[in-house]
């Protein structure tokens, strides 16, 4: 009688069954060990923030019933987990998909190494991008670093992205009695508001993300070029952190749309936009990849000069959804109560803090980190330093959002607003946007004290804007010859 080898597969941001090619490799090998590692090791590019946690949790509790229970979950370093589990188990294989963070590649590296100097095989596959980075470089083999010849160039020039895989029989190493309390035993839930919000709006998972593109397709892409704008409207896929946690692939995203074409020509122009948001996250991984100190330094290294601001007050009134600019806060309030934010808000609230408020892009970056539950590293770090205009393809430092026009042109009708800062939601739309314009008796009748129920601006955009714009201005000058 022969006995089956046995596989290791490494969940790490894959975590699902379908269109996962490494798990797949490992189930052609043999039976299957399905684990989790919540790396506490030297390799760990930063902590899952806050609200990242409350999503993995969830989201390893769904892989787990998807195996039929049969997840294995750790805490530690994943070199001494790996070498220890290897030997007890007698496998011959690891099997993972790649990551990107800089760190991530270094501690995969050590542990291939590692792990193969004892006899264990490690295969390692794409199946997180469409592209892998090193597909997608200039005709000199440099990288790009503006998005649009990236997109156009480095990405639709290649060959096209991977066919979903179908799901493989997996015949699962079922020994684990506890898999569920080996998932709470990471203690990934603190108790948070975000543990109720994120449950009670998003369905966690592979099943969730399945059908949250199948409502995107159906409902969603038709007019999405423009309606993703506005918070309110169903335009918007919300597949960020599905797409984040590995939950769906982002080439199941891309045939789905490209199928959906076939069948309506008439939205080609918003298929079209969606799959260039798909090259974004493309983008800043490979920015991240071939940039490893984008998480930190500013791209633009005119900018290590720039005339930053120090201000407490300031950051916590941003943070806390307190600046007097209703549509800016209506973003941070709805980061804090449900770990989410659209991206039209995330533009805005990140210009008024390193442009009008002049705070370092870097509390943003750490702030977002930490509330939002789709926070990746390379897709929050390229962001951010394309609002301060410091990063590749950056918005012209010049470019500042007012928040009171893009208030009135994304939120018409004041519903989002009114939502998230319900104090004002008894003031009529002529002045929600610009409450301290409204007149004594508008305030009085819609029960709203400036500076008591809601603040006074906390700076005015005139003066702050003037101010950002004098401080860039010092920039340049400091990067002028001398005479």
């Amino acid at each position: 009688m022969t006995t089956k080898s046995i596989s290791i597969h490494w969940f790490r941001q894959d975590l699902r069954i379908e269109d996962n090619p490494a798990l797949n490799a490992s189930a052609r090998t043999g039976d299957v060990i399905p684990i989790y590692i919540f790396d506490t090791g030297r390799g760990a590019e930063r902590t899952v923030g806050g609200a990242g946690k409350v999503w993995l949790h969830h989201s390893l509790k769904a892989l787990n019933k998807s195996l039929n229970g049969a997840l294995r979950c750790f805490t530690g370093n994943p070199l001494d987990i790996l070498q220890k589990l290897t030997k007890d188990t007698e496998a011959k294989t690891v099997t993972w998909n790649r990551l990107y963070e800089p760190s991530s590649i270094e501690r995969d590296k050590i542990i291939k190494s590692k792990l193969v100097n004892t006899g264990t095989a490690v295969l390692s596959f794409g199946g997180s991008l469409l592209w892998e980075p090193w597909e997608t470089l200039k005709a000199d083999g440099t990288p790009y670093k503006v998005f649009t010849p990236f997109f156009r160039r480095g990405c639709l020039n290649a060959s096209p992205p991977r066919v979903p895989e179908v799901a493989c029989d997996i015949e699962l190493v079922i020994n684990v009695t506890d898999a569920e309390e080996q998932i709470n035993q990471l203690k990934l839930l603190d108790g948070k508001l975000w543990e109720n919000s994120i449950t009670e709006e998003w369905h966690i998972g592979e099943l969730g993300a399945k059908q949250r593109l199948t409502a995107f397709i159906n409902n969603g892409i038709d007019n999405y070029k423009d309606g993703r704008n506005f918070p309110m409207k169903t335009n918007v896929s919300r597949l960020s952190p599905y797409l984040h946690w590995g939950e769906i692939s982002p080439n199941t995203a891309w045939y789905a749309a490209k199928n959906k074409l076939k069948t309506n020509s008439s939205i080609e122009s918003d298929v079209s936009h969606f799959l260039s948001e798909l090259g974004w996250r493309e983008f800043s991984n490979s920015l991240l990849f071939h940039f490893p100190e984008l998480p930190r330094t500013n791209l633009q290294k005119k900018f290590d000069s720039f005339p930053w601001a120090e201000d407490e007050n300031l950051l916590r009134a941003w943070q806390t959804g307190k600046t007097g600019y209703p549509i800016v806060d209506a973003g941070m309030r709805q980061l804090w109560e449900t770990g989410y934010m659209h991206n039209r808000l995330r533009m805005i609230v990140g210009s008024f803090l390193v442009k009008n408020l002049l705070l370092h892009w870097h509390f943003g970056e750490s702030w977002f980190w930490d509330c939002l539950f789709d926070a990746d590293l390379a897709n929050n770090s390229a962001g951010w330093q394309w609002i301060a205009g410091c990063g590749a393809d950056a918005a012209p430092y010049f470019r500042i959002f007012n928040p009171v026009t893009q208030g009135i042109k994304f939120d018409p009708t004041g519903e989002f607003v009114r939502r998230f800062v319900p104090e004002l939601a008894n003031l009529p739309n002529s002045v929600l946007f610009n409450p301290w314009e409204a007149p004594a008796e508008t305030l009085s009748k819609s029960g709203v004290k400036l500076g008591e129920t809601y603040p006074k601006p906390i700076v005015s955009l005139k003066d702050s804007r003037q101010r950002a714009l004098e401080a860039f201005s010092s920039l340049k000058a400091l990067q002028q010859p001398n005479p």
